[in-house]
């Protein structure tokens, strides 16, 4: 089985993947300028909800995709626009955001909105669960990853 997934997996540049760190250890406030979606992510959210506190994590590589995906993100936006809303309209507000990245190479996003006061009180990010491999059924993702490579 596995010499027949190796033959089927494209070749990666060996120098970018050994070269890169991985996304979890790199601190949430410095965005890696080679990683456009994740910088986008970054940017849309800071000009729309204008946050306290913001931070995007690429769980890409807990995933069952290729090394130097942007596909899984992980977002915690604290911002004082959450104050009084429901959590369902604080996703629609960070989805809405993101529309364009939703809709094209982004598969998967874990959201956190919190108000300032619910920071304070608990400044914690929930971690992910390990992939189940769900997407490897999805013939979608790799039409999405190729879309945000363009």
């Amino acid at each position: 089985m596995l010499p027949r997934v190796l033959r089927s997996a494209r070749p990666i540049s060996t120098s970018l993947a050994l070269s890169r760190p991985l996304a979890h250890f790199r601190p949430h406030m410095d965005p890696d300028p080679s990683r456009p979606i994740e910088r986008a992510i970054r940017a849309k959210l800071t000009d729309s909800l204008k946050p306290d506190h913001l931070e995007v994590h690429n769980e890409s590589h807990m995933h069952a995709v290729p090394p130097g995906s942007e596909s899984h993100f992980r977002v915690l936006v604290v911002s004082s626009q959450f104050d009084g809303l429901p959590l369902i309209k604080r996703h629609r507000l960070v989805n809405e955001a993101l529309k364009e990245e939703l809709s094209s190479c982004v598969h998967a996003l874990a959201i956190q909105a919190k108000t300032p006061e619910q920071w304070g009180s608990n400044p914690t990010l929930v971690k992910s669960p390990p992939c189940m491999g769900g997407s490897k059924g999805d013939h979608t993702v790799e039409e999405k990853l190729k879309a945000g490579r363009e």
